[in-house]
């Protein structure tokens, strides 16, 4: 209940400051976020983000197919030859 009244109050109260500062205001911050946006050090965490999501990518597909034998050509690819301690304890999958 507590998160939300502080939400409503939250909100409440952004818009009415926003409302106050008007159109100019408003367009103002449009422009300087059309600027960060266009900088080079945006594009830059940008690129490095996608790059440390692609390594996780592939790290999980390297793991899933360690575990699941596919590729190896000595299991299957429905995870059969998993054990439960492969599972974290979580029940055998039917």
């Amino acid at each position: 209940m507590k998160l939300r009244i502080g939400f409503v109050l939250g909100f409440s109260l952004g818009y009415y400051l926003g409302a106050k500062a008007g159109r100019e205001r408003y367009q103002q911050l449009n422009r300087l976020i059309g600027k960060v946006k266009r900088s080079e050090a945006i594009d830059t965490a940008t690129d490095k983000a996608k790059a440390v999501i692609d390594l996780g990518v592939e790290r999980a597909k390297d793991f899933v197919e360690s575990h699941t034998g596919s590729g190896t050509g000595n299991g299957t690819a429905n995870g059969a030859n998993l054990t439960p301690q492969d599972l974290g304890g979580a029940p055998t999958p039917y």
